[in-house]
């Protein structure tokens, strides 16, 4: 029997929630607020989860907190979404994670960029060949932040690896994007806006059927109207979300991206929710621009 992965599709044309990884006072993985915050976006509404992801800290983890990660979060989520787990590093490391979230239920897995100073484009097909072929049961979701990468390397992969389901474009060029898409085959795979809401309106008039999100950690309902207007066409209305996020995406984007999780991490601690803390290289923010970020996030809760 040919696997469709029918229900993988389905769960990449959403709201793909990245969610943080919590850290205790003593700097181990916070299990008790990892897992209050994942029922937070479960009962919110989120069907499709990525724990692992760079919203994650993922290359702060060590490999046993990728593994405890991945471990609280499909024991966390049981049936009630999809989990599409964060993996990566060399060819061995990105496999035995792919096995590991097999091994646990996991229903796909998506593979981060290489980080390699020297990626060509046949090895970058040989790089996710790799790994995708050592589960052929899981979706694959390519993470693709290469500019110079053609759609069709993405085509010749999947012709190797049906399994290859999806992609989490994040180069930040709309009519990139739209040719690209176009190259690999646009209805053959499962386009994810992988820059998030600021992107979502211009993929979404291009192809993408999904975004990813380290907003909805904070607000799971500004996302989730953002996805509802998007598919219903209603750009208007996607647009006035979009205003709704701006500053708060602005303040994750500013200096290229150095304080992209610290902004979301600072909003949940400003809720209550967990604690700021984040990893080298990053850095918790500034006690000036705290006010701004609990500001944002008191609004979009009240």
């Amino acid at each position: 029997m040919t696997t469709t992965f029918e229900s993988q599709r389905a769960a990449l044309a959403d709201v793909v929630a990245i969610p943080v990884t919590p850290f205790a006072e003593d700097g181990t993985v916070d299990q008790d607020a990892h897992r209050a915050l994942l029922r937070r976006l479960l009962d919110a509404g989120v069907t499709t989860l990525t724990p692992n992801g760079n919203t994650g800290e993922y290359y702060a983890l060590t490999p046993e907190e990728r593994r405890l990660v991945t471990e609280l979060t499909l024991d966390e989520v049981g049936d009630r979404a999809a989990v599409l787990v964060g993996v990566g590093h060399d060819v061995p490391t990105a496999v035995a994670s792919a096995r590991h979230a097999a091994e646990l239920g996991a229903a796909m897995i998506m593979v981060h960029q290489p980080v390699h100073p020297y990626v060509s484009q046949s090895g970058w097909v040989d790089y996710h060949r790799a790994i995708a072929s050592a589960v052929p049961g899981l979706g694959v979701v390519p993470y693709i932040r290469n500019a110079q990468l053609p759609g069709a390397r993405l085509a010749e992969l999947a012709d190797h690896c049906p399994n290859v389901v999806g992609v989490k474009y994040a180069v930040p060029d709309a009519t990139r994007f739209a040719a690209f898409a176009r190259d690999a085959g646009l209805d053959r795979f499962v386009w994810v806006a992988g820059l998030a809401e600021p992107y979502a309106p211009s993929y979404f008039s291009a192809g993408a059927t999904g975004f990813t999100s380290g907003l909805v950690n904070v607000a799971p309902a500004v996302s989730l109207n953002m996805i509802e207007a998007l598919r219903a066409g209603d750009y208007p209305a996607a647009m006035k979300v979009w205003e709704q996020i701006r500053r708060f995406e602005e303040l994750r984007a500013a200096n290229g991206s150095a304080d992209n999780v610290t902004v979301v991490k600072e909003a949940l601690a400003s809720l209550g929710l967990c604690r700021r803390d984040v990893r080298p290289p990053s850095r918790t923010l500034p006690e000036g621009e705290r006010a701004e970020v609990a500001a944002i996030a008191a609004g979009w809760s009240a």
